[in-house]
């Protein structure tokens, strides 16, 4: 264990883990405090993120950055995933769809923006996997398509019957998964030499943890991160009340950077040391499983654990926000090469849509 003590002993930011036993104590003692439980969870899964890249880090200087980045966008999602399901369960689906599409905005503009940004001001050019990150892009077309047909459709017809939507939802739900199945076994199984990541020549690495510490504190952070997500969805109502926040911009915005805050930690850092190639599969791997997979899983759940059923009927607005996420994302992926302004391009566009939500909430579904 020594090298978790070390890495939490010299890394300031860790020392926030105060913050983990401390919001489980107030939510014990002062659960009717919404907004400040809503700060402190957040100030909770800042720390957990960080412990999360490091391990995350490790296992991917072992398995290579392609399943390296597979495994911290699978284990972030976990995250979004306990929160969207908490919300689910509550009827609040403005609060899940709203967090879904937020969460495929935010990691395919911030998180690849801030990576771009960070890394380029470092490095005065990095290259990375042109090949792979047109797969993501393309992956995620098709699944910003199938989100599209629900929404154009009910927005077109208002005599378009409920019945047929949820049929559409369910058909495109299990052709998602089904795409989203057979992309993990393109990338990491038939065509998985055309995914090697570009050879850098950035900093030397630290002193990596052994694999099976690694595994065990990716296991046990993404527990811990679980059930502060858990504290954090049932304060963040309140809370947004509170501070004047829609239920729209708190979940495009709000919940999408808190969710996405551990796949954000490791893709900044791994953007610095100058392998660009983790934080891309990150980002876009991150929005990639979101769409055509976890989206896809919460329609299906929600016949199970909601009041009703829930449909890929999204409103307009964030149907355009998530396609020019992903027109974005293609245009960015087309060169293979970044350098730090082409990063500030990609967060002005993130920066427009969270200006336009926070002033005009859109109409919501």
């Amino acid at each position: 264990m020594n090298p978790l003590f070390r890495e939490i002993r010299h890394n300031p930011l860790l020392w926030l883990l105060v913050f983990v036993p401390v919001v489980f104590i107030v939510e014990h003692l002062q659960p009717e405090a919404p907004t400040l439980l809503f700060v402190l969870s957040v100030l909770a899964i800042v720390p957990l993120a960080a412990l999360l890249s490091s391990a995350t880090e490790s296992v991917a200087a072992k398995t290579g950055d392609a399943i390296g980045g597979l495994l911290n966008a699978t284990l972030g999602n976990l995250t979004e995933l306990v929160i969207a399901l908490a919300a689910l369960r509550a009827g609040e689906y403005v609060l899940v769809k709203a967090s879904i599409a937020g969460a495929i905005v935010t990691n395919t503009l911030f998180t690849l923006g801030a990576s771009l940004f960070l890394g380029g001001l470092k490095h005065h050019q990095q290259e990375f996997n042109r090949v792979g990150a047109r797969f993501q892009a393309g992956l995620l077309f098709l699944a910003t398509v199938a989100l599209l047909l629900p929404s154009a459709l009910g927005a077109a017809d208002s005599a378009a019957s409920t019945a047929f939507t949820e049929k559409l939802s369910v058909s495109l739900a299990i052709m998602l998964i089904a795409i989203y199945g057979l992309g993990l076994f393109f990338s990491l199984g038939t065509h998985r030499e055309l995914f090697r990541s570009v050879e850098s020549h950035g900093e030397a690495e630290a002193a990596l943890w052994p694999i099976g510490l690694a595994l065990g504190t990716l296991g046990g952070v993404t527990i811990l991160v679980a059930l502060v997500s858990e504290i954090f969805v049932e304060s963040v109502q309140g809370a947004a009340l509170a501070l004047g926040m829609s239920t729209a911009f708190v979940g495009f915005i709000v919940v999408a950077l808190v969710g996405g805050a551990a796949e954000m930690a490791v893709a900044f850092s791994a953007a610095r040391k100058n392998r660009l190639d983790l934080s891309v599969g990150i980002a876009l791997g991150s929005s990639t499983q979101i769409a055509l997979f976890v989206a896809p899983v919460l329609v299906l759940v929600s016949y199970a654990l909601g009041p009703t059923p829930m449909t890929l009927q999204f409103w307009p607005g964030a149907v355009l926000m998530m396609l020019i996420a992903t027109i974005t994302a293609s245009f960015i992926s087309n060169s293979g090469r970044s350098a730090w302004f082409v990063g500030l391009l990609v967060l002005s566009v993130y920066l427009t849509f969270a200006i336009t939500l926070y002033l005009l909430p859109p109409r919501v579904l």
